[in-house]
């Protein structure tokens, strides 16, 4: 039996270079759409999937070309498709919202036309967020709660996530929504506030900074581990019918435990260097957002089993390895 064929958007990104693993470790035979120009700078722009290279066939792409993700969808013929390619920096959506929703909107209905014409059978992930949950009437958050988005990302979320629907529905086809929960790694961009604490750490560690400028750090988030939430990923697209689900760990932990934490770590006090800069607050805020994964537990049999503490400990460890510096912990771990 010949292998099956994945073709995965924003393979680039810490999920996509997750998911690649993943996949080829069940003997898939892996497809990603990246821009030119990161081929044409693989040392810089590949990073994440510099040991799966020689492995994966990467296609140059881009999806806000409805004519260039025809054209990749028509190569590759994919039995499987994941789009994790979005615009996905909450702070940046505020700042160029009109690209924000361009890409992500436009982005996900070029890849589903294509697909539907093309390979109508080929099954369908798309990667949803807690943020479509934005200002939520309740806590936890599950697949029946309703959508608030509170930025210009939460809300091109939520109209992926309908498009998504809308082509299960409208043509049958293999399409399902993950509601992802904030889930972070060592693979983490640095713009997002888990990465640049951990990186903020091993920096002050090194003697290259003093401080670390954060923004609200009372903002509560349900944090899981990457590497995980890609396995719910592809357990979705193995079920006999394409549903939705929420994935999430069902703790919420703030941004100030978190850098409490890894600070603690390196055996300092996170309120010795840490200052909050209203500059960095987000034009409107969301509530607290913690998921409630009772749906894929029960039909995907998918659990987390990577804590908060371990996900702390892993990021600041590798941050810290890479300026040549050592975490050490008094915790006497």
């Amino acid at each position: 039996m010949p292998a099956k064929r994945a073709l995965i958007t924003g393979i680039t990104g810490q999920d996509g270079s997750y998911l690649s693993e993943l996949l080829l470790t069940r003997g898939y035979e892996v497809h990603g759409i990246v821009r030119r120009v990161a081929l044409e700078d693989p040392e810089n722009r590949l990073t994440r999937l510099a040991g799966l290279l020689p492995s994966l066939h990467l296609h140059a792409g881009s999806v806000e070309s409805y004519a260039s993700v025809h054209r990749v969808v028509d190569a590759v013929r994919p039995d499987e498709c994941y789009h994790l390619a979005a615009q996905s920096f909450v702070s940046y959506s505020f700042d160029d919202e009109f690209s924000t929703l361009h890409t992500n909107i436009n982005g996900t209905h070029y890849l589903l036309a294509s697909l539907q014409t093309l390979t109508p059978q080929c099954r369908v992930y798309f990667a949803g967020s807690s943020e479509m949950f934005g200002w939520a009437e309740e806590a936890p958050q599950s697949e029946k709660t309703r959508f608030h988005p509170r930025s210009p990302y939460g809300i091109s979320k939520v109209a992926g996530f309908h498009l998504t629907r809308n082509y299960r529905e409208a043509y049958g086809m293999h399409a399902s929504n993950g509601i992802m929960f904030n889930h972070e790694s060592p693979r983490r961009g640095f713009e997002f506030v888990t990465r640049k604490i951990t990186a903020g750490v091993a920096r002050i560690l090194a003697g290259r900074s003093r401080e670390l400028r954060l923004g609200n750090l009372d903002a509560q988030r349900d944090w899981g581990h990457a590497r995980e939430y890609v396995e719910a990923m592809w357990l979705m697209l193995q079920q006999p019918k394409a549903d939705d689900y929420v994935i999430a760990t069902g703790a919420c932990h703030s941004v100030r435990e978190f850098a409490e934490r890894a600070f603690a770590r390196v055996g300092l006090d996170y309120r010795d260097y840490v200052r909050s800069d209203p500059g960095f607050y987000r034009p409107a805020e969301v509530n607290i957002l913690r998921g409630d994964a009772f749906h894929a537990h029960r039909v995907l049999g998918w659990k987390h089993s990577i804590g908060f503490e371990d996900l702390v400990r892993e990021m600041v460890d590798a941050d810290c390895a890479a300026l040549g510096v050592g975490a050490r912990s008094h915790s006497g771990d």
